[in-house]
């Protein structure tokens, strides 16, 4: 147990604005930024957030037990220690990575960052260490958290854990005594410093389109918050004989920005560009892909170019860890939850259910979609736009269905506050911009469940249906509540013959 003082030693002395109170007290239970959470002995770390200040819940802290208090503001009269800091977001991981004793530094982490693949790569690299270190591997996805012997999820939408869930779970796998750790990150993470604390020795980067621009402002600054996970490489502890490297995509424009910061090591990895690690000769085939990594021949059961590239990317990063089988651990993933994820029920024509969204991912997942039916096939394309979320996304996604998918239905997806009628009718404006004929190329249909059910009703033998934007996602929020829904219920239900229908339409 260490006093509040000791824990302070984590952070940089530009941190910490001021001190009041016995900075000696010991601390006997975790920091964390939700009043509600906090334990007897524990330390409540109140920011002003971008809706709420937390600074208002520091009398329900105090009631339920907190020994200190963090803040941004100068607060005085307390009868116990407070800490006021410049950024509070920002020294939350450090802080808690201190309660837990710095686990991430007795292990080795690798972290994957990107607009797209972030969760297949990690889960591949999760795979090919697992199978090479006969399971002492850890895993932190935006789908679950996996110790090796049981699993946990995450959250019910895509973000990295908060900074104090993070460092827990980590502490976990230590005292588990795993010896790695794959950790998939994300923009909003990085930039939340809900990573800061985290000791990275592997980063790994997939691609980076566009996405996120409603939080982050501009692409540079989204690219930029990519990049944190690379500046983590050169500012976190080293360990014993493992070297800091960086993976980068050499197909993505980006690439010379991220090989550019500092590691030990730059590995590149492309299919179209001079690479460390380079893929050839790829064939699609109904069992997966086959394709040639440097003269090596490779099987993964996952389909299309982009999941070349996913794979590329972990063989890239599981060879710079000492792998040299990694078929076997790709041979053992036969799916990602969400991902390109195959529902039979019988039916005469083929339905997935794919996480795509972001124009680049529903563009991969529409050719990838095309490869696995004959000519005469169609793509009958199923997908939304979420509300108070980018909204330049809505129009290059409809714009992308309008072009690569022979038939699209624009839905709901995490409307939100936002008015569905307002965002259906910019994405049908996007379909029509390329060339969309509403009532013949594609339709508007708000609820969600009965759109996927139309297009199903649409198909006929030999087509694919793909229903995309949610992937593993186990809600849809609708005003401020988030109901209960999994795409791939919803489709089941449909090839069943019947739509899902269970969610609010009047803010359509």
């Amino acid at each position: 147990m260490k006093t509040l003082a000791e824990h302070l030693q984590a952070l940089a002395a530009a941190d910490v604005v001021g001190t009041t109170g016995n900075l000696n007290k010991l601390i006997s239970a975790p920091f964390t930024e939700n009043a509600a959470d906090v334990q007897a002995g524990g330390v409540f770390v109140a920011r002003v957030g971008r809706n709420v200040d937390g600074h208002q819940f520091i009398a329900q802290a105090l009631a339920n037990g907190a020994g200190a208090i963090v803040s941004e503001h100068a607060i005085s009269g307390l009868f116990v220690p407070t800490v006021q800091v410049r950024d509070a977001q920002q020294v939350l991981g450090k802080l808690a990575a201190s309660f837990y004793d710095f686990p991430s530094r007795q292990l080795v982490v690798i972290g994957v960052t990107g607009t797209d693949g972030k969760t297949t790569t990690s889960t591949l690299i999760y795979h090919m260490l697992k199978a090479h270190l006969g399971g002492k591997v850890g895993l932190i996805s935006t789908i679950a958290a996996d110790f090796g012997d049981k699993s946990v999820p995450t959250g019910l939408h895509v973000t990295t854990p908060s900074a104090p869930e993070v460092q827990a779970f980590l502490a976990q796998m230590r005292d588990a005594g795993l010896t790695h750790v794959v950790l998939e990150m994300t923009s909003h993470g990085l930039a939340q410093g809900r990573l800061n604390g985290v000791d990275v020795d592997v980063a790994v980067m997939t691609n980076v389109t566009h996405e996120h621009l409603d939080y982050h402002g501009t692409w540079e600054n989204y690219r930029n918050a990519k990049g944190i996970l690379f500046d983590l490489l050169s500012s976190t502890a080293r360990k014993p004989n493992q070297p800091k490297v960086a993976v980068v995509n050499a197909d993505d424009p980006s690439a010379d920005y991220f090989a550019r910061k500092r590691a030990d090591k730059v590995l590149r990895y492309g299919i179209a560009n001079a690479a460390d690690f380079r893929a050839a000769n790829i064939a699609f085939a109904p069992d997966g892909t086959r394709f040639e990594v440097n003269g090596e021949p490779l099987h993964t059961h996952l389909y299309g170019m982009f999941n070349v590239a996913n794979v590329l990317a972990a063989v890239t990063a599981a060879r710079a860890l000492g792998v040299q089988d990694v078929q076997a651990g790709l041979s053992q993933v036969r799916g990602i939850s969400g991902r390109m994820e195959a529902i039979d029920e019988g039916q005469s024509f083929i339905a997935m259910v794919d996480f795509a969204h972001t124009p680049n991912a529903l563009k991969n997942a529409l050719e990838t979609a095309r490869t696995l039916i004959a000519p005469s096939g169609r793509v009958i394309a199923v997908f939304g736009s979420a509300g108070l979320r980018d909204v330049e996304k809505r129009r290059l996604m409809a714009e992308v269905a309008a072009e690569l998918a022979d038939f699209t239905v624009l839905t709901a997806e995490d409307p939100r506050t936002e008015s569905l009628a307002a965002i259906l009718q910019m994405m049908a404006e996007g379909c029509e911009r390329k060339g969309g004929v509403e009532g013949e190329t594609f339709v508007r249909v708000p609820d969600r469940g009965r759109a996927i059910y139309e297009a199903c009703q649409r198909a006929q033998a030999g087509d694919i249906v793909m229903v995309c934007g949610k992937g593993h996602e186990q809600s849809m929020c609708f005003g401020v509540t988030e109901y209960d829904w999994d795409d791939r219920d919803a489709l089941r239900a449909a090839l069943r013959g019947a739509p899902l229908a269970t969610l609010p339409t009047a803010s359509a």
